[in-house]
């Protein structure tokens, strides 16, 4: 089957890449290259079974190029940085709702019938009910970036629902591992090598999320993506992440130990009650059951675990 994968050479769609080139699909990948690094995608590119395109999504005339002779899109193009929001909320509008709009559009005109999207778990905003299952209502998401996610599911499920489409997707919890150039983790590691005498926190550093190893994550959207064509399903949501969660104190001790440092750690006090940013939901855990009734579960299944491999891992990368 053919496979594109927008945004294929970032952090998750290049292990994504990975996993689908291993099970011997022919793989396309759409890039601009903002965000990914045609590094990532180094193993394959002498591949016959991997072509890669360097393009916009907001290109539609180059989208809808890419998209001919498609069986199925992976669409994980987008600006992954929530912070972003409150400083440029129209990058986010493009990057995640507009090119979301455009593949759709693709998708229709080339008679592309199935499509993964990666959304997130910023959807549920401060969800009341923990772990947040994914019939939880009402979704009122308190960032832009999670604004532009819920945006990106309702426009993709109206598509489904006129055009006959089929779309599985996939609410997911902070993923991390190698090849992350964002988040907590980075940051940390980053900082460190720059001053290993102290250690900053934004916010006060109870903050507790759910975090879930790339290898885990790129295993549940193929599996479920398979399954959810192989049973006909038009829409299907499933969350995505680890069985608990930890506090951003806790990853900071985690990275000073595995570096073999010990730095005095502070935290900013945040704002708005001590979030990192605003839009910063302090407290997330999702419920995975409906993932796990389909026979998928994480095989790192602690976001302590998750977090220690991913250190490991970008120690190794990061300079």
């Amino acid at each position: 089957m053919q496979v594109l994968i927008t945004g294929g050479a970032g952090f998750i769609g290049s292990h994504l890449v990975d996993l689908l080139m291993e099970k011997g699909y022919k793989v396309r990948v759409i890039d601009n290259l903002s965000y990914g690094r045609l590094e990532n995608l180094k193993k394959w590119l002498d591949d016959r079974n991997l072509e890669f395109i360097k393009g916009d999504l907001r290109d539609i005339s180059k989208l809808s190029e890419a998209m001919k002779g498609v069986d199925i899109v992976y669409h994980l193009a987008a600006n992954p940085e929530v912070r972003l929001g409150e400083q440029d909320p129209r990058n986010i509008f493009e990057l995640n709702v507009l090119i979301t709009y455009n593949v759709l559009e693709a998708m229709k005109a080339n008679n592309v019938k199935y499509l993964a999207y990666a959304s997130s778990s910023t959807v549920y905003g401060e969800a009341k009910v923990m772990p947040t299952p994914e019939d939880y209502s009402p979704l009122e998401p308190i960032s832009v970036y999670g604004g532009a996610k819920l945006a990106s599911e309702a426009t993709i499920s109206g598509f489904v629902h006129t055009f006959h489409l089929s779309a599985t997707i996939f609410r997911l919890a902070n993923i991390v591992g190698s090849r992350s150039r964002h988040g907590v983790i980075y940051d940390f590691i980053r900082k460190l090598r720059a001053n290993s005498k102290k250690l900053e926190i934004l916010g006060d550093g109870t903050q507790k999320k759910s975090y879930l190893h790339i290898s885990d994550t790129v295993e549940a959207m193929y599996y479920l993506t398979e399954d959810t064509i192989r049973r006909g399903v038009e829409y299907e949501v499933y969350n995505i992440g680890s069985e608990d969660n930890i506090t951003v104190i806790d990853i900071a001790k985690i990275v000073s130990e595995e570096m073999g440092l010990s730095p005095e750690i502070y935290t900013t006090g945040g704002v708005d009650g001590g979030r990192g940013w605003r839009g910063d939901v302090k407290y997330m855990l999702l419920d995975i059951k409906k993932a796990k009734s389909k026979g998928w579960s994480p095989k790192i299944n602690t976001s302590e675990g998750a977090v220690k491999r991913a250190v490991k891992e970008l120690l190794d990368e990061v300079s």
